[in-house]
């Protein structure tokens, strides 16, 4: 009962989730870059994101590193991150606003990554922003 009460309010609150979690259809291939850029701020596994974008895990791995020269899990993580510090100095976005829509599980996971990549936390960045 709480898991389809949670993905009610998933799909209340994100609309454009369904088709996200609702095809059972074969996807054909799609083109992996478009396809990435679309959805990198889903928190879902490679695994998802290989059967969705109609290829193998093997297949989507040796399909990204071709398309990104970077394995999906530090692309995605990177590419999160770059779009996590432009919301924030761009945009005025609080991290506690912004990280979940991203794909971070959680706001501390945010913060060390963030740290880690720029050297500075995500509140150092809306602090300079102003």
């Amino acid at each position: 009962m709480k898991v389809n009460e949670a993905i009610e309010l998933l799909l209340h609150l994100h609309p454009d989730l369904k088709s996200f979690l609702f095809d059972f259809a074969d996807p054909h291939k799609q083109d992996l870059e478009a396809f990435m850029l679309k959805n990198f701020h889903y928190n879902a596994p490679i695994e998802n994101f290989a059967k969705l974008s109609g290829r193998s895990l093997s297949s989507f791995k040796r399909d990204f590193i071709t398309t990104f020269n970077n394995s999906p899990s530090i692309w995605l993580k990177n590419k999160r991150l770059s779009e996590a510090y432009y919301l924030m100095k761009q945009k005025n976005k609080k991290p506690q606003d912004i990280y979940l829509d991203l794909g971070f599980e959680n706001l501390s996971h945010f913060y060390t990554s963030f740290k880690k990549k720029y050297g500075m936390t995500p509140a150092s960045i809306n602090q300079k922003s102003r």
